[in-house]
């Protein structure tokens, strides 16, 4: 299991953790096996004890930091063992309505279902937010959750090490601080997403009890991770309160109420935004007397594109070719395309396609004083199409976006 773990841990090559070790340092120099008997031999004599978490920050789309704690290489090879034992274990009990993080569940999956629900008349949305989840979680409670399925001293014993492992911090003049956590489990952690799945599992299951929404307002809920929309056909004071109440009272987390909030879909305008996608009703386009549900990329998530193609064509790349630049953006199109290709992307490709060529444009001028000239008779979509751009929508973009 441990040399499965390596293997899996290699393929993803993450960053180096405190010790600065990555998976090709081990590579290059004791090797892989070694490190696998070192870790067997630990593990079996008790031995086992994880290194700090390294503790580091990537921006939020609102303009905050977001921790990232990073295990080093071989906790990283113990947590993936250990996931590979318990998540099967966990996958027989959680439910069809969570989508994060589970093998063969996807983001789409989760926004589909939540189409199916507002098919069958689940109109009123609770859009919940909870604040720091993976920061919060209570490490007593948490535990108790695992406890009811495993049973085997050793493997909670590691995992509350995991989760009680210190963190360490280096400021901007290299100072170092280091703390150990009351609560929550490490955002970056193998095992984390895990752990994360099976503490709000409970949550999901209280809502189908007997006295919870799922039975008496025949409510759906949708989970990825800890992002999650209750779906129902009438959203009261009793089901908000019944919420409000499990996850603060019960769970002991804390709902962000700024970005929580109750919309109606019928209404006029009314939208929900969920993994990236926004989801609104309109008026179908050829005419008919009649609404479908529109599903595109949320405007968050396309200004952060423009954000990202505006750097990646900024005037300091200007001494780059055009075949090498456009090279560099298709990494990033490839990916934002196939995410949210399902739906009804096509306005919003639209209006990417020819934020493209005007960021190209302006690119191409820059780099000479007297601009460049076209192959006669050839318009700029189709010069960058040849030399490899990868333009959103499957045609080439209309002339109008092109002038």
């Amino acid at each position: 299991m441990l040399i499965t773990a390596w293997q899996i841990v290699v393929q993803h090559d993450g960053a180096p953790g405190v010790d600065g070790v990555s998976c090709r340092d081990i590579i290059d120099g004791p090797g892989g096996l070694a490190l696998v008997q070192a870790l067997h031999e630990e593990l079996r004599t008790k031995r086992y004890q994880p290194q700090p978490v390294k503790r580091t920050y990537v921006p939020k789309p609102d303009g905050r930091l977001r921790p990232l704690g990073i295990p080093t290489v071989r906790d990283r090879v113990v947590q993936t063992a250990t996931k590979l034992i318990l998540e099967p274990i966990f996958e027989a009990d959680f439910l069809d309505s969570s989508f994060g993080f589970r093998p063969g569940r996807s983001a789409h999956q989760a926004v589909d279902a939540i189409g199916q629900s507002l098919g069958s008349g689940r109109k009123h949305v609770y859009d919940a937010d909870l604040k720091g989840y993976f920061d919060t979680i209570p490490h007593d409670q948490l535990m108790k959750a695992v406890g009811m399925r495993v049973t085997d001293r050793q493997v909670m014993c590691l995992l509350r090490m995991w989760l009680e492992s210190i963190v360490e911090e280096t400021d901007d003049r290299g100072r170092t601080q280091r703390t150990r956590p009351r609560q929550g489990t490490p955002r970056g952690g193998v095992i984390s997403p895990l752990l994360a799945n099976i503490y709000l599992h409970w949550f999901e299951v209280f809502f189908h009890k007997p006295d919870g929404p799922g039975t008496w307002a025949k409510a759906e809920i949708i989970r990825y991770a800890d992002d999650f929309v209750i779906l129902a056909h009438y959203q009261g004071r009793r089901l908000r309160e019944w919420i409000e109440k499990t996850l603060e009272n019960r769970l002991r987390l804390t709902i962000n109420r700024e970005k929580t909030r109750t919309v109606l879909l019928t209404e006029p305008r009314a939208t929900l935004s969920f993994l990236g996608f926004t989801l609104r009703y309109e008026w179908d386009c050829f005419g008919r007397p009649m609404k479908y549900l529109r599903q595109e990329p949320s405007a968050k998530a396309e200004a952060r594109l423009r954000e990202k193609i505006r750097e990646l064509t900024d005037s300091k790349w200007d001494w780059m070719p055009p075949t090498i630049l456009i090279a560099r953006l298709n990494q990033s199109l490839r990916g934002w395309h196939t995410y949210f290709r399902p739906g009804h992307p096509h306005r919003v490709f639209h209006r990417l396609d020819g934020y493209l060529l005007t960021r190209f444009r302006r690119h191409l001028r820059r780099r000479s004083q007297r601009g460049m000239r076209l192959p006669q008779g050839e318009r700029l979509d189709t010069y960058l199409q040849r030399h490899g751009l990868r333009f959103f929508k499957s045609s080439t973009p209309p002339a109008s976006a092109s002038r």
